[in-house]
């Protein structure tokens, strides 16, 4: 039993040959606080991601023969990992495109609406906006506050789903992006489909965070996640769930001699693209899965972020009562000063102030008006890198404080 429970980062790893820094090719003189942004890759993912790439280079024609089956192989992993069907799940580069697929596979109603929340993710509003546009259709956003309770939250759609035009897909992050909160899909799903509209659910940090993200969202027409973030895959590797109705309509945003094929085999060939991450992802599943297992991944992460959290809000002063309702595994919001912050810009100028003062890699998110510090935790974290952030931070953000004033 270790006697620093307590601290972030804490896992044991040492006696259980648990995953730490040194598994990952990470930069030791910065502090990494920010996997759910970008991830990172295992090192042994990373010298197999390399080999394929080297086998490719090595007699393109034989790596393209052989392709085919081996993208199936590495789909019946991924598929096994999120505990669906093959033949539900494609391959696609990233979460966005996930939703820009099922987005441009669909018709909408002139006059009909699309429905998102306020914490939908920038690129996937900014499509929905986009598709909205071209057939007509109106875009309504439901504000749901930080604190909403699961039942708070299905009473907003219920609400929005049962006035107005019809809605005919409801789009809805399963793991907020912005905020870092958790959705109940169970009953959103349940209104939109008693309203007859159908559901696209971004669980762009859905895979690795939850134990089973589909069952979270079952019931969902189209479900598309990254194995980028929190799975460590290589990047570049996203899956798209559809729904066995709805699964042969959609088609892949580039057309290629896969086209012709049924749905999800049409989007494995899309002329000369690399592959090597979608085949290398099953060695990042892998390697959690030996390395003490995900149950054990998953506790360490959300162990880490919130001691984590509770030490960065004593250190500023924060305020978490409005952020604790709702909140994703390893991913945690700390509320910064009313000056900081307030727009997208902002945020991502102190991002880039704390990383180059600081040598900490953080998220400065901006919602609503309101700046956010999200943290977000692997099992690499260490607790000396947040008490260094804890130490540093609030001097510069007073700093920035007096600068915004």
């Amino acid at each position: 039993m270790t006697t620093q429970a307590q601290k972030p980062g804490t896992s044991g790893s040492e006696a259980t040959g648990a995953p730490g820094p040194a598994d990952f090719a990470l930069d030791p003189e910065v502090r990494h606080l920010n996997h759910g942004s970008f991830g990172t890759v295992p090192r042994p993912v990373l010298d197999r991601l390399a080999a394929l790439r080297a086998e490719m280079e090595s007699n393109p024609d034989a790596w393209w023969r052989t392709l085919t089956g081996r993208i199936a192989a590495a789909r019946a992993k991924v598929a096994a990992f999120l505990r669906t069907a093959p033949d539900s799940l494609a391959f696609v580069p990233n979460a966005s495109a996930g939703a820009s697929t099922v987005l441009a596979s669909l018709r909408f109603t002139r006059g009909a609406r699309i429905l998102m929340t306020d914490h939908t993710y920038g690129a996937v509003a900014m499509g929905v906006r986009r598709v909205a546009a071209l057939h007509g259709a109106v875009v309504d956003t439901v504000h749901v506050p930080l604190d909403a309770s699961t039942e708070h939250i299905r009473s907003l759609f219920a609400r929005e789903l049962g006035s107005g035009a019809p809605v005919e897909l409801v789009v809805v992050d399963q793991i907020t992006s912005p905020t870092a909160r958790l959705f109940p899909l169970p009953e959103i799903v349940a209104e939109a489909h008693a309203a007859g509209a159908r559901v696209l659910v971004d669980g762009a940090h859905a895979p690795g965070l939850l134990a089973d993200p589909l069952g979270h969202a079952s019931g969902a027409d189209y479900w598309t996640g990254n194995l980028h973030k929190w799975v460590c895959g290589p990047r570049g590797t996203a899956a798209l769930v559809a729904a066995e109705d709805v699964a042969q309509d959609l088609v892949p945003l580039v057309n290629s001699w896969g086209a012709p094929n049924p749905y999800p085999h049409r989007f494995d060939e899309q002329g000369t693209q690399d592959v090597t991450g979608w085949l290398a992802v099953p060695g990042s599943l892998a390697f959690f899965a030996e390395r003490g297992g995900w149950d054990a991944a998953r506790a360490t992460m959300d162990r880490t972020v919130t001691a984590a959290q509770t030490l960065l809000a004593e250190a500023l002063h924060a305020d978490l009562s409005g952020v604790t309702v709702n909140e994703a595994l390893a991913m945690r919001l700390i509320p910064l000063a009313p000056v900081l912050a307030t727009d997208p810009d902002r945020a991502a100028a102190l991002q880039r102030r704390i990383a180059a003062e600081l040598r900490c890699e953080v998220s400065i998110t901006s919602w609503d008006g309101r700046g956010f510090l999200r943290l977000s935790a692997h099992v690499y974290n260490r607790p000396e890198e947040y008490e260094y952030l804890a130490e540093r931070l609030p001097a510069l953000l007073t700093a920035a404080e007096r600068e915004a004033a």
